[in-house]
């Protein structure tokens, strides 16, 4: 017992040093076997000590991770929520992906229909959108934000306001109980205000680890939110909040 507490101890250690950590470089540096470094992770994750990734884990007071780090964090979770959103989407509709690594899922998923129009200001989510032929994808344009691979700024503002869609999926950084949804970015918060008041329904895609978080920016209030998906472990007092505040739970399973 006194060992797992050293080396969980060690574990913090490292990562409040590089702000991440590797289970192979920690199986290696510890000498102890993967498994036992996944079961330490774990064990820390529930104390809330750190937020376990793909081959890893992060500190988690290092809020505002670039969106390449973000991909491996719930990456399971995402990729199911990704595929719940798909089906809320019927033919000929206009969607609005917000960038995201949660949106990112949705955008791998939409191979299946004959025609649908998606408008998004994300790189990586466009990108991965060229490979489908049935398609018609607009940018609004602005310069590139590299931390969340996202344009933002006047240009993208003005031609958001243009447009109109049918369906907005929106990522977020934090949903607090009875004040709203929030992201890191102040730029892309009033970029995402713009897209909810264009959109005739708003769904924020979030997996359950964004609640009671918050971020520097403020979005919206739950009144201009529709549907929030997410998945099975967010805590009840949340699903309850949110029916309270008349925004429907969809949980993908």
């Amino acid at each position: 017992m006194r060992k797992a507490a050293a080396r969980r101890a060690k574990i913090l250690e490292i990562l409040d040093e590089f702000n991440k950590v590797n289970v192979t470089d920690l199986s290696n540096e510890l000498k102890v076997s993967e498994v036992t470094i996944r079961n330490d992770l774990d064990k820390l994750e529930q104390s809330k000590l750190l937020v376990r990734a793909h081959g890893g884990a992060f500190k988690t007071n290092n809020l505002a991770l670039a969106v390449s780090e973000k991909k491996s964090i719930n990456r399971d979770l995402k990729k199911q929520i990704g595929k719940k959103a798909v089906s809320l989407i019927q033919e000929n509709d206009s969607i609005i992906l917000d960038s995201g690594t949660t949106t990112f899922e949705i955008s791998s998923n939409l191979g299946n229909f004959k025609e649908i129009t998606v408008i998004s200001n994300a790189l990586d989510i466009v990108n991965n959108l060229a490979q489908f032929d049935n398609l018609k994808v607009y940018m609004p344009g602005g310069y590139l934000q590299e931390f969340s691979m996202s344009l933002v700024g006047p240009m993208a503002e003005r031609n958001l306001k243009q447009l109109f869609c049918n369906k907005l999926f929106l990522g977020v950084d934090g949903i607090r109980s009875n004040i709203g949804f929030f992201t890191h970015h102040m730029e892309e918060a009033y970029l995402n205000q713009i897209m909810i008041e264009i959109a005739e329904e708003v769904i924020v895609v979030a997996d359950s680890t964004k609640f009671k978080k918050t971020g520097l920016a403020f979005i919206q209030n739950f009144a201009h939110i529709d549907k929030v998906i997410t998945d099975d472990r967010i805590e009840k007092e949340d699903i309850e909040m949110l029916k309270k505040n008349n925004v429907e739970v969809i949980i993908a399973d």
